[in-house]
């Protein structure tokens, strides 16, 4: 495995797709791109960690032009493996400071992937690079779940999210430093293998403060893809942060 692609090197590429399928079906993946073409408008689109293309090659098939960001060379070779994918410029590079030519009238960063970033200073870093990216009145838009804290008894910081006969997946967190990570037993023909991938929570009111912090605004918040109230029983939720026109 090349460590340059991080925690997502080939073996996780070769399935990725199979593994997050039901979040590549029409259903999961059209409000996304409705959302997304309508704030590009005319303009272009910047993807941050565009993986395999699961969002960028059906926006682009509506016309969108879409740039990429991505860490993993093993991701990209997927999304070039699919149609269209070869059309789709991407950058190999950390998307919190990467930088790419042009400008765009939305950038993207969706299912929960502001929280690969695992320090506070890497996703402020992210938000100002997409704020240099934007043209003005442009929009910064990202999908992220909202911290399972509430699921937390006192004295206990695991929060299993998959329980199979042959497969065990769990949550681990520090409420500390805010640093989690997803932690995945899954055993196969009689052997057990285990991986963890780690990660920074962030909170909807800490994310606006790091918008404000790179020059943009809020605009709206959804609890999904389907523009519902956010509220405080929401578990996740979509926001659009504006980068004055002015």
């Amino acid at each position: 495995m090349d460590e340059s692609d991080g925690y997502f090197g080939e073996d996780v590429a070769a399935t990725y797709d199979q593994s997050s399928a039901s979040m590549f079906e029409p259903s999961a993946v059209d409000p996304v791109v409705d959302l997304l073409a309508e704030l590009a408008g005319k303009g272009s689109a910047l993807e941050l960690g565009i993986g395999t293309g699961r969002v960028a090659l059906p926006l682009a098939r509506r016309g969108v032009p879409v740039h990429g960001i991505e860490l993993s060379r093993a991701m990209v070779a997927k999304l070039r493996e699919k149609p269209g994918g070869e059309a789709i410029p991407v950058t190999i590079g950390d998307f919190a400071t990467a930088k790419v030519d042009g400008t765009f009238s939305v950038a993207y960063l969706v299912y929960n992937t502001i929280n690969n970033l695992t320090t506070q200073d890497e996703q402020v870093a992210c938000f100002r690079t997409v704020a240099d990216h934007l043209e003005p009145g442009g929009c910064f838009v990202i999908e992220v779940g909202v911290p399972e804290l509430r699921k937390l008894p006192a004295g206990q910081n695991v929060v299993p999210f998959h329980v199979s006969p042959t497969k065990w997946a769990f949550d681990i967190y520090d409420v500390a430093t805010q640093s989690m990570s997803s932690n995945y037993v899954e055993v196969v023909d009689g052997r057990g293998s285990y991986h963890t991938i780690p990660f920074r929570y962030v909170w909807p009111s800490e994310l606006d403060l790091m918008a404000r912090l790179a020059g943009l605004r809020l605009r709206d918040r959804w609890a999904g893809w389907s523009r519902d109230p956010f509220t405080s029983e929401s578990d996740q939720h979509v926001s659009v942060w504006e980068k004055p026109a002015a």
